[in-house]
């Protein structure tokens, strides 16, 4: 009896144990694919670890042989106090995390803080051949602003993620480092260009764990990553199946799930910004906005969709038609001065014209949506709604066909249908507006696509910057007040022509004006006392020289008629911006064959992706007013005659015709938020 209770208690001890190993091999491979480190020992012991962030430095295993383009590196640097409020809130969690006592955390902040504050910069001993183990650091500046990211699932957010005003250290492990790195203005920062995983994966998710690194003189960049950057006032967030972008909780444009009131729902909102751009230089001049707007096209920043479609492929073609676009000599209707490249412009309008198709969404209600204003100063938007409503070649029905999107609201209707007077507050004008966004996102497929990348609007008030900045940030925006300082983006949004229409019926009504012979006034200005520059102009010029007729408001005349005489009598009409850099009196000029002035730092002129304005225009600094005169003398007379004849030729992209014809200001918009959508997508 006793020897079989024993056999038996044997036989019984071999099942258990082999039931035991069967447990533990799943629960092995069960952690290994749902638990964080792709290693079940790892999971187990990974205090000090972040969640989502894999040894391999790509999230979710994915190799580094199959790249797609995330967002591009931007340095804005910030104040010293918001610097050592970042510092602190980081040290905190550093200290938790690792383990650190308040000597160490100490230890850590000394050696960081001094770098926190410089410009970006390379480190000359990055090498692509690296052991893997060996990992650079990118250090973001809390008072930056966020680039771009990829799509993003939904889910909580992490909660060392949520601490606004933080520096993150993100590890990045490269495997080349023979990208280039553009150069901006004298002392401006460059931005690095590379790839990184695959189209729906996104980056690594930064780790505030990382120990820290030997002090340094510059942020250190490996020239092989695009890294986004990071706003005092927005969260960055793992990439492991949660949203990756906050501006506040109750944000939320759809990327994916049930209800536009999702709060992880925001990672479309990222806002772009100018790459290399920084905060400290008060003016950027007109060769570094050529600088900024090259950099910005060679960096793709829109959001890569999962899956390439039919038009992608269109748009990736038509683009490298025009990259190696045959040399054009002595186009009758294209002057080639004016042009930054005019073979590239002649044969992406061409491409366009057989192309482009563009989906009008039909939601929206009347006056806001779908009712533009026609006259006035406001008057772009509404005649660009009007024409393209109308033109059945370049609408389409389908969306799928549709390499736009148009979103057809009018800031201006915005306004007067909803701002209270002397409110200060257009919250319920930016709430509108996400409401829309909300509803065509859960209706439609196509702005989560691309997080709006594909989309574009066209609005030409004031307002419309701040209006749009926050939930539309990805979207294409046409402004007529273009400030780059204020969060207009070189190479994606489009500076709008501000166009004053005073008699719908006849739109070229006084077009032309005298020979430059004829022209007996040097200078002319003539407007309201809006902001601060025009008292200063004319503290220095009204009534003060003869040649220069400086003007506030002028006596009235049926027609406008006295204005419009100077214009066409002067030789140069100054465009000195108001309460914002964009200012009617461009179009103006160039209508009456008046060669612009700009007195407007930091404004983007009109179709500036395709136009050399330097060749017909005269840009003067505002701080230079008080040697205008100085200035426009100095002009040799025979170059005078050249801007002249060159106003005259470029007068054609600036008019409006109740039917488009080439090469017009209808197209001319269009054409340019074609071209800069080409730019945003990446192959």
């Amino acid at each position: 009896m006793g020897q079989q209770l024993y056999s038996l208690c044997q036989v019984e001890t071999k099942k258990l144990l082999w039931v035991m190993g069967m447990l533990f091999g799943v629960i092995i491979v069960f952690q290994y694919f749902e638990l964080p480190y792709g290693s079940a020992l790892f999971s187990l012991f990974s205090a000090g670890k972040v969640s989502g962030v894999r040894n391999s430095g790509f999230p979710n295993g994915n190799s580094p042989s199959k790249s797609n383009t995330i967002g591009n590196i931007t340095f804005l640097n910030g104040s010293n106090s918001t610097n050592a409020h970042a510092i602190h809130e980081r040290s905190d969690n550093i200290g938790k995390s690792e383990g650190m006592d308040r000597n160490q955390k100490n230890d850590f902040l000394s050696d960081r803080n001094g770098s926190l504050n410089n410009s970006l910069g390379l480190d000359g001993n990055n090498n692509a051949n690296k052991d893997p183990s060996s990992e650079n650091l990118v250090e973001l500046n809390g008072n930056s602003t966020v680039a771009n990211v990829n799509n993003w699932g939904n889910g909580p957010a992490p909660e060392e993620a949520k601490e606004p005003n933080q520096s993150f250290y993100q590890k990045n492990d490269t495997t080349d480092g023979n990208f280039p790195v553009g150069k901006v203005g004298k002392g401006t920062n460059a931005s690095t260009l590379g790839h990184i995983g695959d189209a729906d994966t996104g980056f690594a998710s930064p780790s505030p764990a990382l120990p820290p690194g030997p002090p340094v003189t510059s942020t250190v960049v490996d020239t092989n990553i695009r890294t986004p950057v990071v706003d005092s006032n927005t969260f960055l967030l793992e990439k492991n199946g949660t949203t990756t972008s906050e501006i506040n909780k109750n944000s939320g444009l759809l990327q994916g799930g049930p209800t536009p009131s999702d709060d992880n729902s925001s990672a479309n909102r990222v806002p772009m910004v100018n790459k290399g751009l920084e905060t400290t230089s008060a003016v950027i001049s007109i060769s570094e906005m050529n600088d900024l707007l090259l950099l910005n096209h060679a960096s793709s920043q829109s959001i890569t969709p999962p899956q390439s479609s039919a038009v992608d492929r269109e748009l990736l073609h038509a683009k490298s038609l025009i990259e190696n676009a045959p040399i054009i000599k002595n186009d009758p209707n294209l002057y080639a001065p004016l042009y930054r490249n005019v073979s590239m412009f002649k044969r992406s309008y061409e491409l366009m014209e057989k192309t482009l198709k563009v989906y009008i969404y039909r939601e929206g209600e009347k006056p806001i949506f779908h009712k533009p204003p026609l006259k006035g100063i406001y008057a772009s938007e509404g005649w660009f709604m009007k024409l393209l409503e109308a033109n059945k070649k370049i609408i389409t029905k389908n969306p799928r066909k549709a390499h736009l999107f148009y979103l057809p609201f009018s800031s201006r209707m915005l306004e007067t249908t909803l701002y209270v007077p002397d409110s200060h507050n257009r919250q319920n004008l930016i709430q509108h507006l996400k409401n829309y966004l909300d509803m065509i996102s859960v209706k439609y497929p196509f702005w989560n696509r691309t997080g709006g990348a594909d989309h574009f609007l066209v609005a030409c008030h004031d307002w419309a910057p701040a209006e749009t900045r926050e939930y539309m940030a990805k979207c294409i925006r046409a402004l007529c007040n273009a400030d780059v300082k204020e969060g207009f983006v070189l190479g994606k949004d489009v500076s709008l022509p501000e166009t004053l229409v005073l008699s719908p019926q006849n739109l070229l009504r006084n077009l032309g004006g005298k020979r430059p012979s004829q022209r007996s006034i040097l200078a002319f200005f003539a407007g309201n006392m809006h902001g601060y520059l025009r008292p200063i102009l004319l503290k220095h010029w009204e009534n003060k020289d003869p040649d220069m007729k400086i003007f506030s408001q002028m006596p009235k005349a049926k027609g406008n008629k006295n204005y419009i005489q100077h214009m066409k009598s002067s030789k140069y009409c100054i465009c000195a911006k108001g309460y914002e850099v964009n200012s009617p009196r461009v179009v103006e000029a160039i209508f009456y064959e008046c060669v612009p002035v700009f007195i407007s730092d930091n404004f983007v002129p009109p179709f500036f992706e395709v136009l050399n304005w330097e060749s017909f225009a005269v840009f003067v600094l505002e701080k230079d007013i008080p040697n205008l005169k100085s200035i426009l003398l100095s002009i040799p007379e025979k170059r005078y005659l050249e801007l002249q004849m060159r106003v005259k030729k470029v007068q054609q992209h600036f008019l409006w015709h109740a039917k488009p014809v080439k090469y017009d200001i209808f197209h001319m918009i269009l054409h340019s938020i074609w071209y800069n959508r080409l730019y945003q997508i990446s192959s």
